[in-house]
């Protein structure tokens, strides 16, 4: 047994480690610029995009199942409405498996978008759900479940293995900086809900959030090391009180002070969505809503895009087609599967798997909505 070998792979690893942070990262936008990219944008709509055909990222985009013909169907309907952006989840591990492939496939799904004319923004990291994903064919819908195929990145194991944190910086390093001037992306949203446990029925993976919270900063390091044009963002999400840093938690801290603009996620009641809207507009930042929509929890395009509208908040709701997530189901279903009823309220999702709406007053709000100028709320 040669017992030099584990030390030398421990000294490579901790190296590797101590070179995390670049040295020559650019520098947060400021106010100024933030905001001066803002105005050049239209009022952002669009949804959490995850095609109908796809039960989670992996799905969506393994070379198996990438499925652009869907895609560009879908991204039809959501032009025909109005909506002018999408927000798309990535893998770590996808990267791991086919780099190359993996950027050919954005690329193809950026040409179809550029033809609906909606600019996406892609999430490089995600802590909710499955906290072992795999890669290979997915496993079906658990019938009457809740995105029960949803998956973390980079996973508990990667997580905990700092070994591994090279891999994720080689990850984020190469597709933001392949992608970090092309003018067809909108932002980079480096985090879903970073201090989210998980959800679902999965085993609690105990000390992860001190190990996201140790993370996340590198992660913002790295893609700006890539001197993106897009803004980079992490959207805050759980606590009520986001009005002043010091009464943040540790990530949210991170979240915040790191972002070139400010993303949130709200599944309320319309006044706790505006009084959330009026504490976050205290950091003089453009604010992008990234997660809202949840009708059976009180949160419903006719309650918050109008507010959204009025504010100038970027709206961009949970789900879009109905398909194999199943978020038309709620969250409760974890705990009691619809299998016998569909739920008597769609949680999320704006349209039928053939493209009918769900509920047409909804899809008129959003066309309305969205061919008024900005700032502008049509009576209704």
């Amino acid at each position: 047994m040669n017992v030099a070998r584990p030390f030398i792979y421990a000294l490579v690893a901790g190296a590797s480690l101590l070179a995390m942070t670049p040295a020559h990262a650019r520098e947060i936008w400021s106010k100024e610029q933030a905001n001066g990219w803002y105005d050049k944008q239209p009022w952002l709509v669009g949804a959490n995009y995850n095609p109908s055909s796809a039960i989670n990222q992996l799905e969506m985009w393994q070379g198996d199942t990438f499925d652009p013909k869907r895609i560009d169907q879908e991204l039809g309907w959501a032009q025909a409405m109005g909506m002018n952006t999408m927000r798309v989840y990535l893998h770590n591990m996808l990267w791991e498996q086919d780099a190359k492939g993996l950027k050919q496939r954005i690329n193809q799904f950026l040409e179809i978008a550029a033809r609906h004319n909606i600019k996406p923004m892609f999430v490089l990291f995600d802590s909710c759900w499955d906290p072992e994903p795999k890669l290979g064919p997915q496993h079906p819908p658990i019938p009457g479940v809740h995105n029960s195929g949803w998956v973390q990145a980079p996973g508990r194991a990667r997580l905990e293995d700092k070994s591994q944190y090279p891999k994720l910086r080689a990850y984020v390093e190469d597709v933001v900086g392949s992608f970090a001037k092309d003018q067809r992306i909108l932002a980079w949203d480096v985090w879903n809900e970073p201090s989210n446990s998980g959800g679902g029925n999965y085993p609690q993976h105990v000390g992860k959030q001190k190990l996201v919270e140790e993370l996340l900063d590198d992660v913002f390091a790295w893609a700006r090391d890539k001197n993106p044009v897009q803004p980079l963002t992490s959207g805050v999400w759980e606590h009520d009180d986001w009005s002043s840093m010091d009464r943040l938690d540790a990530i949210e801290k991170i979240q915040i002070s790191q972002s070139d603009v400010i993303s949130f996620h709200d599944y309320s009641w319309p006044e706790t969505f505006e009084r959330r809207v009026k504490q976050l507009q205290g950091y003089g930042r453009p604010i992008l809503c990234t997660e809202y929509m949840a009708r059976g929890n009180g949160s419903t395009f006719d309650g918050s895009m109008p507010i959204g509208k009025r504010h100038n908040v970027a709206m961009i709701n949970w789900g879009f087609v109905d398909g194999k997530s199943q978020t038309r189901m709620p969250w409760d279903s974890w705990k009691k599967p619809y299998t016998y009823d569909e739920p008597t309220i769609w949680f999320h999702e704006v349209l039928r798997t053939d493209g009918t709406p769900y509920r047409k007053a909804e899809v008129d709000l959003i066309r309305s909505l969205t061919s008024a100028p900005k700032g502008v709320v049509p009576e209704r």
